[in-house]
């Protein structure tokens, strides 16, 4: 099962489970869910940076939409090997 798969599972089961199983898992995840700061590598945090400034300078963007057609088309050429 895919990690999406498994992320949309959790989410429909958290969307019905009672109060009690609800505090219970937020009591296993408390810590990480409370952390204010999300680490990033430094390698990350370059990336981002040259990607905002590729943005500032006008760099070619492509719209959510596009986007989404473009993942699309992924997912489905690896679905098809």
């Amino acid at each position: 099962m895919t990690t999406i798969a498994i992320r949309e599972k959790l989410v429909n089961y958290m969307k019905l489970a009672d109060d009690k199983k609800v505090k219970a898992m937020y009591a296993l995840f408390e810590d990480e869910i409370e952390q204010d700061d999300i680490e990033y590598s430094k390698e990350f945090k370059k990336e981002l940076d040259k990607r905002y400034d590729y943005y500032k300078k006008g760099g070619k963007m492509v719209s959510q939409d596009e986007a989404n057609k473009q993942i699309s088309k992924l997912l489905q050429a690896g679905k098809r090997k």
